[in-house]
């Protein structure tokens, strides 16, 4: 027997899987929400929910017609099954599973759940119904407000901070800063929710994109009667967010300037930012849920991008056989292709903004960016197959598949080929005792081969901006055995011994940083002339993997 047989529902006599639940409205124009396990929810009619509180096995489509009634029939009763089956929410033999505390919810995002939340968030409902007061709405939208003015006044300070090492301690307190506001954002969600009179089914930590961050599941706001109560679920974060960086960043202007300042303004930039990203409706953030409750349109991006899809696979493979998942609905294609695109954009963003200090890092961030990459490729590749396999299905030909996926083989190779990119050797520099300077790059690999007389350009390490410090140029390129201090490699003011690097001296140097001046240690460029994409990958971050 087929695996596939062992683990068929059986249709004739029809039973729910164990962890399958009906949940009844919350009022009487509200929808019924049948509920598997803790993440599936469908939302259904009361006929439909009827019907899956009587599947218990005992009764086949005639009985269980009879039972229903009117306008109920056994074809009716064989289409409504087949469709809970194709659901998988039909006991298939399968052993039921127990809520995991770790689940991966999609791309380079992995949860952990650490509480039920339900009972600490019934608590904390009777606060919701003051903050709702106009009064307290327009006090909190003014802090919003003050605050971005407080951070365009606080510009000089904020500019300085994000451009030069800062302590170890300030990047630990904006972290803490962060992750405590996303705490508090996401018991907003749910405090929302119970005060509406949903469930949330569980809390906890979770890595989104590889950033710390929590969540809560509210999925059961599917079953409040209104959407705008959805849609204020899925925005609460959000303003309680925004107000605690508008918090942050008005209490700034009462700390005499120093580190401590630059500390609080970073958390209230870091926090308006968050807030930002939170409302773009392309990821499965807040705005998205948002848009989706208030278009009541459940999955949408799932529907979306598979419109998507189809629409470029007639495109690409021809077929006539597409049916679309949101039809009469103009917008589905570009914002499902917005969708696609999004993630691979915000991927290799993060990966262009990082791709210096990673290959500063030599072997360690050689791994990280080949592994980052390697996800890219394979998404992109899933990708792919998915829109094969969409256009097999709607009846395209073989031929013109096979085709298109050799021109796309053929263009990819060549632009991997013919496009040139210009190259540098990320790496650091330091001012010896006697004023003069060194090229300090990662053991175990430095990329392209340093020359003598090469152009190297002098930056100062911050967080998000570089400034230009100065200009040199290589020497010999014989290095030497160095224990250089980190802020040689990342934005953290420190110039405590700590990287083994290799050394190499620098001339020509223009604006020479003073012995103890704030810039006597900071990244360089090494310019290393233009190469083909596969040769600057391949050199920049595979050649230190390599022995």
């Amino acid at each position: 027997m087929s695996a596939r047989t062992a683990f068929a529902p059986d249709l004739e006599r029809p039973r729910t899987a164990d962890d399958v639940a009906v949940r009844e409205p919350l009022t009487e124009d509200a929808p019924w929400v049948i509920q598997r396990g803790e993440h599936k929810h469908f939302r259904t009619g009361e006929d439909l929910a009827r019907l899956v509180r009587l599947l218990d096995g005992s009764r086949d489509h005639d009985q269980l017609a009879a039972e229903l009634g009117s306008p109920w029939t056994p074809g009716h009763i064989d289409r409504a099954v087949r469709s809970l089956a194709d659901s998988d929410l039909l006991e298939d033999g399968r052993p039921v599973k127990k809520p995991a505390r770790v689940r991966f919810a999609g791309p380079l995002t992995i949860q952990f759940t650490l509480v039920k939340p339900e009972r600490m968030l019934r608590r904390l409902a009777p606060l919701v119904r003051p903050l709702g007061h106009r009064l307290v709405l327009g006090a909190a939208a003014a802090v919003v407000l003050l605050g971005v003015l407080a951070l365009a006044a606080s510009g000089a300070t904020l500019g300085e901070a994000l451009s030069r090492p800062m302590p170890l301690w300030a990047y630990a307190c904006v972290m803490l800063g962060v992750v405590a506001t996303t705490a508090v954002h996401e018991m907003a969600h749910g405090a929302v929710l119970t005060h509406h009179g949903g469930t949330p089914s569980r809390m906890g930590f979770m890595l989104f994109y590889m950033s710390p961050a929590f969540f809560c599941d509210v999925s059961d706001g599917w079953r409040l009667p209104g959407k705008h109560q959805r849609v204020q679920v899925a925005l609460a974060g959000i303003a309680i967010q925004a107000v605690a960086a508008g918090t942050a960043a008005l209490a700034a202007l009462a700390v005499p300037a120093g580190p401590a300042r630059e500390t609080l303004l970073l958390v209230g930039l870091v926090n308006y930012m968050v807030c930002v990203v939170n409302l773009l409706p392309l990821v499965k953030l807040d705005g998205y849920l948002a848009l989706m409750s208030h278009l009541d349109i459940s999955h949408l991006r799932e529907k979306a991008m598979t419109d998507a899809r189809r629409a470029l696979a007639r495109i690409v493979f021809g077929g006539r056989g597409y049916r679309r998942e949101l039809p009469g609905r103009g917008w589905s294609v570009p914002y499902g292709l917005a969708c696609l695109v999004f993630p691979l954009y915000l991927v290799s963003s993060a990966l262009t903004l990082w791709s210096g200090i990673l290959q500063r890092l030599g072997i360690a961030g050689s791994c990280m960016m080949v592994c980052a990459l390697g996800y890219l490729l394979w998404r992109l590749g899933k990708g792919a197959a998915t829109l094969v396999r969409e256009a097999v299905q709607a009846g395209a030909r073989p031929a013109r598949i096979a085709a298109a996926g050799v021109l796309a083989t053929a263009g990819l190779a060549l632009a991997a080929t013919l496009v040139q990119i210009p190259a540098t050797v990320s790496a650091g520099y330091t001012t010896e005792r006697d004023g003069s300077l060194s090229l300090l790059v990662p053991r175990g690999g430095g990329g392209f081969d340093l020359t003598e007389g090469t152009t190297v350009t002098l930056r100062r390490s911050g967080l998000f901006s570089r400034p230009q410090t100065g200009t040199a140029t290589l020497g010999e390129p014989t290095g030497h055995d160095v224990l250089a201090p980190v802020t040689a490699m990342l934005p953290v003011a420190s110039d405590r011994p700590w990287l083994e690097m290799k050394a190499y001296p620098l001339h020509r140097v223009t604006a020479t940083p003073a012995p103890n001046g704030t810039d006597r240690t900071g990244v360089a460029e090494v310019q290393a002339g233009h190469h083909p994409l596969w040769k600057w990958f391949a050199v920049s971050y595979l050649g230190p993997l390599l022995p």
